[in-house]
């Protein structure tokens, strides 16, 4: 009897899951071979498409084209999605995980998940419990698929929640924070392993993403790091929200700010130790806001001072400007354009290239943000009375060659520096302002004799950073010609000779860019220039004359960049205004 009963047991046919039927519906597997994969993924307490693929018996790109036509659904290949940019909290990563799905967007009432087994009705039912929301799926390759859940779901928010629960083993080899030195109890309170550790990471993924700003900012039901890579903001991680106090105090110990002072901002600094003798500086600023402290962090890499003028992008006869100026024994050099535009790292390359040992070089700045050996540099503090106009003043009674000043930011300082320029000595500055020819008159608004800007300013340079593209994915561009036009080329230029390029997008770039590159507008205060500012003349006088004597406007500048190929005309229209 029991031989009977064995004999139709194995004479029953095996239940397979929808793939294998669909599957052998389409001639790709045949039963015995369907129902042998789907044994062994019993036994083996794996999936029936993860035996299937395993096993070689149909490759995972077949598998994807074939499950697409048989049941009509959209197919899409995973490795344009950047991960990064995938919706959070859509849906469980431990469902993501289980059942070998990513959430791709949402809409309205509806997920669209992509999946390599759109038959697994246990998934679907699922998501929808889960999420009260209804399904459409698209189908991926099974191995694409997988490496982007894994890539998805260990993100730095599963790091956060294993680290805060004390089971993470994480190692960061040759990395060193500078402690502070003051040993107070509030110190060791926030001497939490788990946020530690977090706060790493997250430091040294940003230097290893070429990111220069870090922000850690906290709203009613969410946190959130976010890293500006290429000039672009991007979501890192969510961690929980419970640590937001926590994280703030650790950042403000390492970086010897009060950390029982919760209402105003603060600024400070701290370093990460990256090799056995690389240091990295960090710019650290705080905000108060409605639900927390927002917390920005600046990464100050002092070797970009160091990569020389032909790597900040300036054409020659830009370049060549521009050391004829430094190379002057004294006037007035300024560099203007908004915050992040690269204001700091020109200025330091210029000094670079000045520091020598027979000059005498002080420089006063609010905050110092690159350590430059060789020159004396000056933090401002305004709470302790040590004003950019104080330290100037100071500056003058040493003996100095060149100074450097942070920023013009009032008539005082502005009416010491040009003083400065106008008795022997070389002063380079900042200024914010849209372009050179409106930086004179910004400078007249302040107060400032047209005499004293005629006879000390000798070159004004202003600049933005535009995205550049990635040398291995971009593609041309097809422009209209009427559109080539409306961004300022000239019509006898547009002649089919050369084309402009737009952003795709691969694997070794961001979105189609890697990188920034410099747009500048180089111009030298001429004669006739002068003769317009002693007049008192408009920006508009000033940019028409010095475009007579070849300086190019920053969308001019823009413009030959993307006629270079080195960034898309959409880049340079986003950056430069006319």
């Amino acid at each position: 009897m029991a031989a009977v009963d064995t004999a139709q047991k194995e004479a029953s046919p095996v239940a397979l899951p929808g793939l294998g039927r669909a599957l052998m519906s389409a001639g790709k597997l045949t039963q015995k071979s369907a129902e042998d994969i789907y044994k062994k993924s019993q036994s083996s307490r794996t999936s029936f498409i993860a035996e299937l693929t395993g096993s070689g018996a149909v490759s995972a790109a077949d598998l994807a084209h074939t499950v697409s036509a048989v049941f009509g659904a959209p197919l899409l290949d995973l490795d344009a999605i950047d991960p990064l940019r995938l919706p959070k909290d859509l849906l469980d990563s431990k469902i993501c995980a289980a059942y070998r799905v990513v959430v791709l967007s949402k809409r309205n009432n509806r997920l669209i998940v992509a999946t390599a087994d759109p038959t697994d009705q246990e998934a679907a039912e699922k998501i929808k419990f889960t999420t009260q929301m209804g399904v459409d799926w698209i189908i991926a390759e099974y191995d694409k698929l997988s490496r982007l859940v894994e890539t998805s779901t260990k993100s730095a928010s599963e790091s956060m929640d294993t680290l805060i629960s004390g089971g993470s083993d994480f190692e960061f080899d040759d990395v060193a924070v500078e402690e502070a030195t003051e040993n107070t109890d509030a110190g060791t309170e926030v001497e939490d392993a788990p946020i530690v550790k977090f706060l790493h990471k997250m430091l040294l993924d940003a230097f290893n993403m070429r990111a220069s700003d870090l922000h850690f900012e906290p709203y009613e039901h969410q946190y959130r790091v976010r890293f500006r890579i290429d000039g672009e903001l991007r979501e890192i991680a969510s961690p929980p929200i419970a640590i937001k106090d926590k994280l703030a105090s650790r950042i403000k110990v390492i970086s010897r700010l009060d950390i029982s002072e919760k209402r105003v901002p603060q600024d400070g600094r701290m370093k990460l130790k990256v090799g056995p003798d690389r240091v990295i500086d960090f710019r650290v600023s705080t905000l108060p806001t409605l639900f927390g402290e927002k917390i920005v962090i600046r990464i100050l890499d002092p070797s970009s001072a160091k990569l020389g003028i032909d790597a900040l992008g300036y054409e020659a006869v830009e370049k060549e400007r521009l050391l004829s100026a430094i190379g002057r024994p004294y006037g007035m050099i300024l560099v203007t354009g908004p915050t992040g535009s690269g204001k700091t790292v020109s200025l330091y390359t210029c000094l670079n290239l000045l520091n020598k040992p027979g000059v005498n070089i002080a420089t006063a700045e609010d905050p110092s943000e690159i350590n430059l050996p060789g020159v004396n540099q000056v933090n401002v503090n305004e709470k302790a009375g040590l004003t950019f106009a104080v330290a100037l003043k100071s500056f003058l009674r040493q003996d100095p060659d060149i100074i450097m000043v942070g920023e013009i930011r009032d008539l005082e300082t502005a009416d010491i520096s040009i003083k400065a320029a106008q008795t022997g000595h070389l002063v380079l500055s900042t200024l914010h302002t849209n372009d050179a020819p409106t930086t004179l008159t910004r400078m007249r608004n302040m107060g400032i004799a047209p005499f004293n800007i005629a006879s000390s300013v000798i070159l004004i340079t202003a600049q933005r950073l535009a995205r550049r593209l990635c040398p291995v994915c971009k593609a041309p561009a097809d422009i209209p010609h009427e559109a080539l036009v409306d961004a300022g080329y000239p019509e006898h230029e547009i002649d089919g000779s050369w084309v402009t390029y737009k952003p795709v997008g691969c694997s070794a770039c961001n979105n189609g860019y890697k990188g920034r590159l410099g747009i500048y507008q180089v111009m030298p205060i001429s004669e006739e220039i002068q003769r317009i500012i002693l007049r008192d003349g408009s920006a508009l006088e000033i940019a028409e004359q010095a475009k007579r004597e070849g300086v190019r406007s920053l969308r001019d500048a823009g413009l030959h960049k993307a006629r270079l190929g080195l960034t898309s005309l959409e880049e340079v229209l986003a950056v430069t205004n006319e």
